[in-house]
């Protein structure tokens, strides 16, 4: 490359700037790099500021649970890397008072704890808690508030653990790691680590559980969990992070962080798009200065440095203002929604940054490829035929060039490859479909752009002369308005799902260990309280033991294997909550099977069980098969009838086992119940329970209020992600608009020496652009239910469903989006007389 071509590429490059040559793909450019960025960092910050949001449930961003006391040098090494360190001892044990007494989840807690999060403690039972940043001191105890109501106990009590005796100095409202099971655990007894020791409790055999817990950087945990891998026993001991949590809130932001980066990846195929549009209008309109230069003695060579330079300056130029822009953006975003949404700007992430210049390059040079490569072959007897374009007709290049960059640049972005695959696809789908579909339109242009030329035929005559220009645009149209519709939809659904998981009146307490002579006792006294109660479930305890007559293992933990003994098929690894219903359960589906149709035993003379779904794939349980579960000393011989979906999301009971009632008869079940009490008279508990002092309560109102928290931030996020995917998409119909311009100036300059009315032409240019905007909506609504269809079933693991009412819309929004962007993109040519639209093409 000579100085003379740079210094040519160079002065070309400022006059064209000058007189805005260059402002389409320019903003094209400016417009990918700045909606990437954008999108890419908010998302980051987002997805930070809730996987540490998150980090609170589980009381630290890593935690190493282990079913034995691990090497100290294991805690020293954590220092090494930075980390903050703390630890907890978990175990069962009986908690005395006088003569009462209850099996107790016993936590002993280290100096530290927790990490992230906060204990919080009240001063009367059932009363709202407080956040402390303090431990139990040595000899005191903080406890559940139903241990209160169970034991018969009062604060400044004492309460026996194991050989000794804690003074119960705080009521023990809320620790952060105490998961989202209604029914999990026994109540809650916190004590300082020091005092564990002297309970006598842990000791060999004992079942105990060690947590030890670490926050820091990811990159300081990760190099942490490389060096600590090795010397794990998975027997033993278990990493676990905030993304393993499999609980609703869990499975809320794993959800989250599906769609943000959905949404990104759909910004970066708008921004390939908005370039691939300009980069054709910026070659179109150099074909002329191109013809001039060859005419002029100059090599293709030189043209063809001249023109990547320019591509090379304009690409620069657009990186850096899309960067600043971008970064600009995404600032404004979060100081805008500060008050609402946790984000932190103290945080900066280069990956953005990174994948926002790439694109922008990647985009710039690939999607330029097709059209610089007509640009170099057109001929110099241009400069006399105006007629001739460029030489190049073929568009393998265009799609192999086009199509390979998407793709890259979804799969280098995502690491996803279904994701991208599903959605290059659907884009593939789409593409097909609206070539044979414009073919349609030029059958039909032939039809209707016959006989008196009025408004509609010269629309539809103008689709036909303009075939392959229209299809294009068609694509283009439709793809963005499909990945609008995709963006549209999936927030709506999965914002709606939230919304059901925890609607208003969700259940914020539950009954447990109601006795058959107590239940109408409780629902009469409940009553008359005006609190509502709709089911009681009965439930036994039982323990699932064969299948087919094959033994299953009922072990909990290795510790209850007997050495040498067959384990058999695997189990529960727990006992299970056994119920029976003549009726389903809300948010139960069957899948397989039937339901109890009435009294009587199944054909095999068994009486039936439906099961859960997922334990029935995990146990490879099918219909039919014969399960026994041991109750007591009795057992229970079912057949598997059939298989059930439950939304665990919901925070009412659920159950892997409901039995058909007449298989139950004989066993004095226990009740359970939940119901919902207004924060306003949270102060009633006491006295609404005071009845009632061997039915245990649980509150859960402290869960729900996180986890709607939780909902209500990641939802105005989801939120904001789409107005600024729909900003990008509109960018995009405009520069599409705008790519027709040249060749629109020629035809309404011809239509006006012919004699052509303004009317008539501004109506026939609306109805062009109604019409593309009509089939794209169509076309974009029909590839938006496939692209969801594989979306929400592989993908985000929600419910597939039709989207009907988008049938509609998407057409009819379509011709009127399309239909305005074209008459305002056309309205300063439309207002042209004649001798101005010809001197403008001189």
């Amino acid at each position: 490359m000579t100085k003379q071509t740079l210094n040519l590429a160079w002065r070309l490059f400022k006059h064209e700037a000058k007189r805005g040559e260059l402002t389409i793909i320019l903003l094209a450019i400016i417009l990918s790099v700045a909606s990437v960025l954008s999108l890419s960092l908010f998302s980051e910050r987002l997805q930070s500021a809730l996987t540490d949001k998150s980090a609170e449930f589980i009381a630290a961003d890593r935690v190493l649970k282990s079913r034995k006391p691990v090497d100290e040098s294991w805690i020293e090494k954590a220092k090494e890397f930075n980390l903050n360190t703390a630890n907890q001892v978990y175990t069962r044990s009986m908690a005395f008072s006088g003569d009462n007494m209850m099996l107790v989840d016993l936590r002993a807690a280290a100096e530290g704890y927790p990490l992230k999060g906060t204990v919080k403690v009240a001063e009367q039972p059932f009363a709202p808690g407080q956040a402390t940043n303090s431990l139990p001191a040595p000899g005191n105890a903080w406890i559940e508030s139903r241990l209160f109501q169970n034991l018969g106990l009062s604060l400044g009590q004492v309460i026996e653990v194991g050989d000794k005796a804690f003074t119960v100095s705080k009521v023990l409202s809320e620790v952060p790691d105490a998961g989202f099971s209604v029914f999990g655990g026994d109540p809650k007894v916190l004590i300082s680590e020091q005092d564990l020791a002297s309970t006598n409790i842990i000791g060999p055999g004992s079942r105990a559980s060690f947590s030890y817990f670490f926050t820091g950087s990811d990159s300081d945990l990760d190099a942490y969990y490389d060096w600590l891998m090795p010397q794990l026993d998975k027997e033993l001991q278990s990493w676990v992070s905030v993304s393993d949590d499999d609980s609703a809130i869990g499975r809320s932001i794993a959800k989250a962080e599906q769609y943000f980066l959905l949404a990104s990846l759909l910004a970066i195929v708008l921004a390939a798009v908005s370039i691939a549009v300009a980069a054709q209008r910026y070659s179109q309109r150099h074909y002329d200065p191109v013809a001039i230069m060859k005419t002029l003695g100059a090599s293709k060579k030189m043209v063809q440095q001249v023109y990547l330079l320019q591509i090379t300056f304009i690409s620069l130029l657009g990186i850096v203002i899309g960067t600043v822009l971008g970064f600009l953006i995404q600032q404004i975003v979060v100081w805008a929604l500060a008050g609402s949404v946790d984000v932190s700007l103290d945080v900066w992430f280069w990956r953005p940054l990174i994948i926002a210049v790439f694109t922008g390059a990647i985009c710039s040079m690939l999607f330029s490829l097709y059209p610089l490569l007509k640009l170099f072959s057109v001929s110099p007897l241009r400069v006399l035929r105006r007629d001739l374009g460029a030489s190049l007709s073929s568009r393998f290049i265009q799609f192999l060039a086009s199509g390979g960059a998407i793709f890259s640049l979804m799969w280098a972005y995502s690491g996803d490859l279904s994701l991208s695959a599903i959605l290059f696809g659907s884009g593939i789908l789409l593409v097909i479909s609206l070539l044979l579909v414009t073919f349609g339109l030029i059958w039909v242009g032939r039809k209707l752009g016959q006989g008196k030329m009025g408004a509609w035929q010269l629309a539809w005559a103008r689709i036909r002369r303009r075939a392959m220009d229209n299809a294009i645009q068609l694509i283009s149209f439709a793809v963005t308005i499909m990945l609008l519709l995709i963006v549209l939809v999936m927030r709506n659904d999965m914002i709606a799902q939230w919304q059901n998981q925890l609607p208003q009146g969700t259940p914020n307490y539950f009954l447990v260990n109601i006795t058959e002579q107590q239940l109408p006792e409780l629902k009469a006294h409940f009553a008359e309280e005006k609190v509502d109660i709709e089911h009681f479930y009965p439930v036994v305890r039982g323990r699932f033991v064969a299948i087919n007559d094959e033994k299953v293992s009922t072990a909990v933990s290795k510790e209850d294997e007997a050495p040498g003994e067959d384990r058999g098929r695997e189990g529960l690894g727990r006992e299970a909550n056994l119920t029976w219903s003549d009726t389903l359960q809300p948010e139960n589906e069957i899948v397989a099977g039937e339901w109890f149709e009435s009294g009587e035993p199944l054909a095999s003379g068994l009486y039936g069980v439906s099961v859960e779904a997922r334990i029935a794939d995990r146990l490879n349980i099918k219909l039919g098969d014969k399960l026994t579960f041991n109750v007591g000393s009795e057992i229970i011989n079912t057949q598997v009838s059939s298989l059930r979906e439950v939304n665990w999301q919901t925070m009412q009971p659920n159950f892997f086992f409901v039995i058909q009632p007449q298989a139950m008869t004989g066993y004095l079940p226990t009740y359970l119940s939940s119901f919902y009490l207004d924060k306003s008279r949270k102060s009633d508990i006491t006295e609404l329970m005071k009845p009632f002092a061997s039915v245990t309560l649980f509150d859960v109102d402290a869960r729900i209020e996180q986890l709607r928290g939780i909902v209500q931030q990641v939802s105005l996020a989801v939120e904001f992600i789409l107005v600024l995917v729909l900003a990008a998409g509109a960018l995009v119909l405009i520069a599409q608009v705008q790519a027709s311009m040249d060749e629109r100036q020629q035809e309404l300059a011809i239509l006006r020496t012919l004699g052509a009315k303004g009317r008539l032409i501004r109506a026939s240019v609306l109805f062009e652009f109604v019409i593309i905007g009509l089939v794209a909506g169509l076309m974009a609504a029909f590839s938006n239910e496939v692209s969801l269809f594989f979306l929400q079933s592989q993908i985000f693991e929600m419910e597939a469903v039709l989207h009907w009412e988008y049938w509609f819309i998407a057409p009819v929004v379509g011709a009127i989006v399309v239909g305005a962007l074209g008459i305002i993109g056309c309205w300063r040519l439309l207002r042209l007389n004649t001798s101005h639209l010809l001197r403008q093409m001189v």
